[in-house]
């Protein structure tokens, strides 16, 4: 997911695909631990996903304290 996409979402989008994404790494994560993943890599994108998701969120709650 891009940074640009991203902003185009509203803060309540970005924060339900937060918690998507991190119930998604936690089963990742758990069926990782008890077999092999067909895809690895997956991980280190949902968690790359992530910063960028709460990075947008930041900006957001920055610009509107500013805003103030």
């Amino acid at each position: 997911m891009k940074a640009k996409d991203i902003r185009d979402l509203g803060a309540d989008e970005i924060k339900s695909r937060i918690a998507e994404l991190e119930r998604e790494r936690f089963n990742l994560r758990f069926r990782g631990a008890t077999e092999p993943l067909s895809n690895p890599l997956r991980l280190r994108t949902i968690r790359r996903d992530i910063a960028r998701l709460q990075t947008v969120l930041a900006e957001k709650a920055g610009a509107t304290e500013a805003a103030r």
